[in-house]
């Protein structure tokens, strides 16, 4: 039966036939787009080592969740949905234009599978999928070029504005919707007024109002359509193809693979080089990243697959008090420089140089608060963290180290302890316990079935000694048999790695591993969550680390902790997460529930800022001795978020977060309206009071 129209494959032009177009233009553009990929893996060749291969079947189901149900795009509403309606129009219509090109020279091809039932489910999917993807594409249009949401803005140190790029974008993605939709309508209105049976288009898709809108065309109109939109589709499907690779959006090719070798453990830090022991540290020639090809091979797939979001930036602490840090910039800065000395035309670039000081500033990289919530919040599975934590290994072996951080980390290498303090009085926090309430010191044999390591600033910081006491008071009121370190303990060392001092990090890590298994205790617990992240994820072969806010709810639930009726039942209590313990170890619930076992307590949430969106409050270890340059401190929006809950009381469970919020709180003259309160002190503040001065006794005696 003589067919409605001539297809490409059969077609011709002045003489010439269609079909080698149909050949041609698939061969340039797969040639081309090979080309500027081979180009683009180069620096990913030269980049050092990563160790991405392990957990698969965790990174198939990040892959599943994060990329292929689009997980995290919803936390941002329009632009999520809108990207969503996207995205799956992409997985829809990739079979359809696969069928397309080989359309162009193979005149009835099918793809196999689908034929008969599913072919016609399929086309119906299709057909909608092209209406909305133009839909959501005009809209999120006119969003980004003429009601720019602020994240996307462009500091004029940082370059171009991307919005050209983005609508443009946008532009050869309804090309493709309306190109493949004009092909069918043409189709089916020539079938239709030829009396041929016609495989009509889905009801209100766009393939529908087209066919309706040529229904009354001649069919020399209709043959013409037919083949002009079949070709604007081929040369504009492989020119997207081939422009992909060129800027931002080069993450709808590499998100796939990005997010599969996206970090599956979180609260860690990358070590110096993969495949180097600790042992052979001192044989290479530099720490950390000086020059681009320092930074892993992960590391530049992430600069490649920046969609430019500007979601990271949005909530990242530092960039919210007018710090010199933008996260979103760490990767378009890298992915400039990565197309600019390894370009598409002749040889590499010039000679390598230092980054710091060429496309990244020292004052940058030391703003970050290693806080995680960029990473958290990318849709893409960039991280950062590392990054920072390896440009700072650069940093620290050139002497490039802030004059405020000097002496904390000299302090750190001669007495254990940012302060500088002796070690002997490490312990001397205990002095001021109630009378009955004993700490033994694990020493000289002394042994105790948990050891509380208490890290350096509760125990030398005046008002944190006090978190230090209560945590005694708790773990005696739940029964538990525990001991200290005292002048055997040392600093955890969170901070010394994560500012980039890898040395003074292993010096202290191995101090406190002999002294923790020489102590012989078979757990540990701590009030500190930096301290309790790095015994967690940064130390190896440790008794089972825990956070005091699970002893607490544990002892609750078994009722050894008996808690009194709030004190003040006027007042509302909200909790503030804290980045190394929610973030970062996902302990969200079990602060939450021990505050909610006070009975007749009023808890609120800070709805927007908390849990994994909770804001950095800025502190974190040798952040507190940190002086940047900023608007704002971190710690005064923080009180301000839980101000507009509603909140009378911040409660946390980090020292660290508790002396920035009480300095926030007198900064911004809310003394008398706020306080902030420890979980420990909130928990000893209602213990109900008995005689365990004879329990305590007791247990030493055992």
């Amino acid at each position: 039966m003589e067919p409605a129209l001539t297809s490409p494959a059969a077609a011709s032009i002045f003489g010439i036939p269609t079909v080698i177009f149909s050949i041609l233009i698939p061969l340039v553009g797969i040639a081309i787009f090979a080309y500027i990929m081979y180009r683009r893996i180069l620096p990913l060749i030269k980049a050092a080592p990563d160790d991405r291969f392990c957990c698969i079947g965790q990174r198939i189901g990040l892959i599943l969740k994060i990329w292929l149900a689009q997980w995290r795009q919803p936390r941002y509403m329009l632009a999520g949905v809108l990207h969503i309606f996207i995205f799956a129009g992409f997985i829809v219509l990739g079979a359809r234009s696969t069928q397309l090109v080989i359309l162009g020279f193979s005149e009835n091809f099918v793809l196999p599978g689908f034929s008969g039932i599913f072919g016609q489910v399929y086309s119906v999917l299709k057909d909608y999928a092209a209406t909305w993807v133009l839909i959501a594409c005009l809209i999120a249009a006119v969003r980004r070029g003429i009601f720019t949401p602020e994240r996307y803005a462009v500091p004029s140190r940082y370059g171009k504005d991307h919005t050209a790029e983005a609508v443009f974008v946008l532009g050869l993605i309804s090309t493709l919707m309306i190109s493949e939709s004009l092909f069918e309508a043409s189709l089916v209105a020539a079938q239709t007024q030829k009396g041929l049976h016609a495989e009509l288009p889905a009801p209100l898709s766009l393939a529908w109002f087209f066919s309706h809108m040529l229904s009354g065309s001649s069919l020399a109109a209709l043959q013409h359509t037919h083949l002009i939109t079949y070709y604007i589709h081929d040369l504009t499907f492989f020119f997207f193809l081939c422009f992909l690779p060129l800027g931002k959006h080069f993450h709808v090719i590499t998100s796939i693979f990005n997010v599969f070798f996206m970090r599956v453990q979180k609260g860690n830090v990358k070590p110096v080089r993969y495949g180097i022991p600790d042992e052979q540290l001192d044989d290479l020639d530099s720490f950390g990243v000086k020059v681009f090809e320092d930074f892993t091979w992960k590391h530049i797939l992430d600069f490649y697959t920046c969609a430019d979001c500007g979601r990271c930036s949005d909530r990242c602490p530092a960039n919210a008090v007018g710090r010199p840090l933008s996260p979103r910039f760490i990767s378009i800065k890298g992915r400039d420089y990565a197309f600019k000395h390894y370009p598409l035309i002749g040889g590499n670039g010039t000679e390598a140089k230092p980054l710091i000081g060429d496309i990244y500033e020292e004052d940058e990289i030391w703003s970050c608060t290693t806080c995680g919530a960029c990473e958290q919040e990318c849709p893409l599975g960039i991280e950062y963290i590392d990054k920072m934590v390896d440009l700072r290994r650069y940093m620290v072996e050139e002497g490039l180290v802030p004059q405020s951080l000097q002496k904390p980390l000299g302090s750190l290498e001669k007495r254990g302890n940012p302060w500088g303090k002796m070690e002997r009085k490490r312990a001397d926090w205990t002095k001021e316990l109630p009378e009955g309430c004993g700490v033994r010191v694990l020493e000289k044999g002394a042994t105790a079935e948990t050891l509380y390591f208490v890290d350096s600033i509760s125990s030398f910081d005046d008002r944190m000694q006090e978190v230090a006491r209560c945590t005694a008071q708790i773990l005696n009121a739940a029964e538990i048999d525990f001991g200290i370190l005292g002048k055997a303990e040392k600093d955890s060392g969170h901070e010394a790695r994560r500012f980039g001092e890898e040395m003074l990090y292993m010096d202290l890590r191995d101090q406190n591993t002999d002294g923790i298994l020489n102590s012989g205790a078979k757990r540990i617990v701590t009030a500190d969550p930096h301290a309790f992240n790095a015994l967690k994820k940064d130390y190896k072969d440790l008794p089972p680390v825990e956070h005091i806010s699970r002893t607490i709810l544990r002892g609750v639930q078994s009722g050894k902790i008996q808690l009194n009726a709030v004190e003040d039942d006027s007042k509302t209590y909200v909790y503030h997460d804290a980045c190394y313990l929610g973030r970062h170890n996902h302990l969200y619930d079990d602060p939450r529930r021990a505050i909610d076992s006070i009975p007749g307590i009023k808890r609120v949430e800070m709805t927007e800022d908390c849990r994994d969106r909770s804001f950095c409050c800025g502190g974190g270890g040798l952040m507190l001795f940190y002086e940047p340059e900023e608007d704002q401190r971190m710690g005064v929006l923080r009180v301000e978020m839980a101000k507009k809950a509603g909140a009378d009381v911040i409660v946390t469970a980090c020292p660290f977060c508790l002396v920035n919020l009480e300095d926030a709180i007198k900064v911004s003259g809310m003394e008398g309206q706020m306080e902030a309160l420890d979980l420990t002190e909130l928990i000893s503040r209602h213990l109900v009071s008995e005689d365990r001065g004879q329990k305590s006794e007791d247990r030493d005696q055992t």
